[in-house]
């Protein structure tokens, strides 16, 4: 039987967050809580397999910098800026001031895991998520999915498109050689990719399979099969983001999790990416808002 899709019990307890009303009046232990509900959406992504070329309890997939360890570190060390955000969305922070504390967010990942980049993407996009959930909080409207991509597009969109580019990064190399727009387009217009393939999948996966790690493999393999993974093309250029999703494609054509044997067919497309170091990082990323945001419409 699946579990409950993401349970959050544990009040959050680090300095990140003081213990006081912030200037929107917005409660400390709803921003904690947001925060909380962030960091198990990481341990929930990492905990999925067969996830394919990506890190997870079973094995480091395409990286040798970074296991299951490494990521169970960064995920707690930037547990607490999520509540900040979440905090300062409700107390009508610009983008600058969200990059600030993403900006802190970024150097406790690095001080936890030794200078390895885990959760540079999962910052940026969980935590406008988390900012626009302070937003819908402070302004007492029921948070959906809906409801917080629409205010990350609305309120921030345009600052997402206009900020810096860093000049040494993945992503910014991929912008220059392919053209794509990765995270900061998918932010910028709302995440569309998590509302419409993303969250949809997800739940089909559910009754597929009646098991909450299946859906997440199903929601894994429609993201692959669909975006253009700034970090495939990295790894692999356009013919590593072609083959990616073309066996995404077959997977999800075969049946899916649906089929009896689906687990043996996506360990065989995650061992063909370990052998081609590809791995779907961008999508990763994306499975994480999913799995926060899945949450988000399942609270009462």
């Amino acid at each position: 039987m699946r579990a409950h899709p993401l349970r959050v019990s544990r009040p959050a307890r680090d300095a990140g967050i003081t213990r006081r009303q912030p200037v929107s009046g917005l409660p400390v232990a709803i921003a904690e809580r947001r925060g909380d509900m962030a960091a198990a959406a990481l341990v929930a992504e990492l905990e999925t397999w067969p996830k394919p070329g990506l890190v997870s309890h079973v094995d480091s997939g395409s990286h040798d910098d970074m296991d299951h360890t490494t990521f169970r570190r960064s995920a707690a060390a930037i547990r607490p800026f999520f509540g900040r955000l979440a905090m300062a969305g409700g107390a009508g922070a610009e983008m600058d001031q969200l990059r600030q504390i993403g900006r802190e967010a970024e150097a406790a990942m690095l001080a936890a895991t030794g200078g390895v980049n885990t959760h540079r993407g999962a910052i940026f996009g969980l935590g406008l998520l988390c900012a626009a959930a302070g937003v819908a909080s402070a302004e007492d409207t029921r948070l959906s999915a809906a409801r917080l991509t629409e205010i990350v597009a609305r309120r921030w969109g345009g600052a997402i498109l206009c900020g810096p580019i860093p000049l040494r990064s993945h992503g910014s190399d991929v912008l220059r050689r392919f053209g794509a727009g990765g995270a900061r387009a998918e932010a910028a217009a709302g995440f569309p990719r998590v509302r419409e393939i993303g969250l949809p999948a997800l739940r089909q996966g559910r009754a597929l399979a009646d098991d909450e790690g299946a859906a997440r493999v199903q929601a894994c393999f429609a993201l692959m099969a669909e975006v253009e993974d700034t970090n495939l093309l990295h790894r692999g250029g356009a013919a590593g983001l072609q083959d990616a999703q073309r066996m995404a494609r077959q997977f999800l054509t075969d049946g899916g999790v649906g089929q009896a044997d689906w687990q043996a067919h996506a360990v065989a497309i995650h061992q063909a990416f370990v052998r081609r170091r590809l791995s779907p990082g961008g999508c990763a990323d994306l499975l994480a808002a999913t799995i926060f945001l899945d949450a988000v419409d399942s609270e009462p």
